[in-house]
């Protein structure tokens, strides 16, 4: 058995990737966990057509019938939309989930690892894992976090998901030496809301420095990832002192119920979803969105100095 028995890059992400242009890899577990249907469909479409119309090529990864796909059709994407019990694959569950021909999404953590197989640097997210609030009681770290160790990917999110603790998280990171890059602010972003209240580690204002940041990390041997957080626009933002009380609660139900381990995150959007009155998909929608913008023009300035 070799690489190419277990992943399958489409034609479309393969030539890209053949001839140096631009891709950009876009996980599916926002697609299975993340949102409810139709909206999954829908934001995965608008997703791909903003990296499109960029001028960049598209990579959406998911695992189904023994195979990595890199690359989803349009009927693959319908398809993974509408499945049930779709399985959140992070690195431990990819090859259990090849073995077995499971059909599985990918968290932040396999999407890095799926990209680098299939040669892709360059991934859009909506917001990281990380360390949980409640890490002293669980030890719940993310594999995301330990993936940036591993894996030369660099990924653009819209910060640490804010139902995690995210200073811990930012500790974590540089514990692990993983450079953490503001996009155009000082402060570090915390999905919904543009400001944690946290300072960012490092800042960049441009697609062409944090390109010129890349190589220059490849040129000295560092081989980490790069996390770029990009602030959710103004007009797009919930405010950290309306969210807050919002996730609290949320986490308090979830604690309540027992619910833990990989199933939290998703009990969490829901919760959240239902307590904002669908105010926090619209945002998570417009974030996502801004990310894959700004992931393609980065990958855009990579290819240009590959």
């Amino acid at each position: 058995m070799n690489l190419q028995d277990l992943i399958v890059i489409s034609p479309e992400v393969q030539s890209a990737i053949s001839n140096n242009k631009p891709v950009v890899a876009l996980e599916s577990t926002i697609i299975t966990h993340g949102m409810p249907w139709p909206e999954n469909l829908e934001t995965a479409k608008r997703v791909e057509n903003t990296i499109y119309d960029e001028g960049v090529t598209p990579a959406t990864i998911a695992v189904v019938g023994h195979k990595i796909r890199v690359g989803l059709s349009a009927e693959e994407l319908l398809s993974l939309a509408q499945t049930k019990d779709v399985r959140k694959l992070s690195r431990a569950d990819i090859a259990h989930a090849l073995v077995c021909g499971d059909t599985g999404s990918t968290t932040v953590a396999a999407t890095m690892l799926c990209a680098h197989l299939a040669g892709i640097q360059v991934f859009a997210t909506g917001g990281l894992g990380g360390v949980h609030r409640d890490v002293i009681e669980t030890m719940d770290v993310s594999a995301d976090l330990g993936e940036f160790e591993r894996t030369p990917v660099l990924v653009v999110c819209a910060g640490v998901k804010a139902i995690l603790d995210i200073a811990k998280t930012l500790e974590k990171l540089e514990t692990l030496g993983i450079p953490v890059v503001a996009y155009n602010q000082d402060t570090f972003p915390a999905f919904w809301s543009s400001d944690s209240g946290l300072k960012a580690p490092l800042r960049m204002n441009t697609p062409e420095a944090i390109a010129r940041l890349v190589q220059t990390r490849k040129t000295l041997g560092q081989n980490e990832g790069v996390i770029v957080a990009n602030p959710v626009a103004p007009e797009d933002e919930i405010l950290k002192q309306e969210m807050e009380p919002v996730i609290a609660q949320a986490l308090s139900e979830a604690k309540q119920k027992s619910i833990t381990g990989k199933a939290i995150t998703p009990f969490l959007l829901q919760r959240i979803f239902e307590l904002t009155n669908g105010k926090s998909l619209a945002t998570n929608i417009a974030l996502v969105e801004s990310n894959a913008r700004l992931a393609s023009k980065i990958a855009v300035q990579l290819a240009k100095r590959s």
